[in-house]
């Protein structure tokens, strides 16, 4: 008996936003026009002071859950949308990004029709978008065929959007990481993971922001570290020396 067309997995989107009122409506919209109803939506609001909260009540009764109080940063926030969740899978959508398509759940689940159990990761390709919504281009790094945990030896070639956790391996984020906490937490989370399920769909469309060139630098070493952790420091530094190597042949 082979009845696998009915899985039909609950969600958990979370979004973590402060201050961000004029982008988080889009966000909101994306989630709770979904076609696909099986899903709860998590909002964990930093206590914003400007119009966040009064967008948030204009959905209120759509938004299964919504705390807005101080917290330590983006991924204590998270942790705090990890324990409230009560879905098969998290996911984390950053006010300004959206669910790519209305249908985006629908087909993530239709892509798993041939499975018979739920997988641990699912995962798919990330769209940058500017602030209207266009599409830009595709995410420079895109998801390889099979992921495992070795492969963001070679950056996070998953944009962490796109990366829907089965909520019993979603561990905390580490808060000692203060910029790159989710790529620590994918590696941990694909490392107790036996299925990771490429959908071949493009899942998320992400706000092109740039983080600020400080910021970037000290995200880069906190990567060397989590990478030295996970894959060890010889192959962490050899496999950057081949990016340096790319970088001066490619000039």
């Amino acid at each position: 008996m082979h009845n696998t067309h009915h899985l039909h997995p609950r969600f958990s989107i979370i979004t973590v936003t402060y201050n961000a009122g004029s982008l988080l409506e889009d966000t909101i919209q994306s989630v709770i026009t979904q076609t696909y109803k099986n899903f709860e939506y998590i909002i964990i609001d930093g206590k914003s002071t400007d119009n966040t909260l009064e967008i948030i009540e204009r959905y209120r009764d759509r938004i299964s859950v919504v705390v807005s109080e101080p917290d330590k940063g983006l991924y204590d926030a998270m942790n705090k949308g990890i324990d409230r969740a009560m879905g098969d899978y998290v996911c984390f959508l950053n006010a300004g990004d959206e669910l790519h398509e209305d249908d985006t759940l629908q087909l993530m689940v239709h892509s798993m029709a041939g499975l018979t159990e739920l997988p641990d990761v699912i995962y798919g390709e990330t769209a940058i978008v500017d602030e209207e919504g266009h599409f830009l281009r595709m995410r420079r790094l895109s998801a390889p065929e099979k992921l495992t945990w070795k492969s963001f030896k070679r950056g996070m070639l998953v944009c962490h959007q796109a990366f829907f956790a089965r909520r019993d391996h979603a561990l905390p984020y580490d808060l000692h990481y203060r910029f790159s906490a989710d790529f620590d937490w994918c590696i941990r989370v694909m490392k107790r993971s036996k299925v990771l399920h490429n959908t071949h769909l493009t899942l998320i469309d992400y706000l092109n922001e740039g983080m600020t060139t400080r910021n970037h630098k000290t995200s880069l070493k906190e990567r060397f570290r989590i990478m030295s952790k996970h894959y060890g420091l010889v192959s962490t530094v050899f496999h950057h020396l081949s990016f340096v190597v790319r970088l001066i042949y490619k000039k």
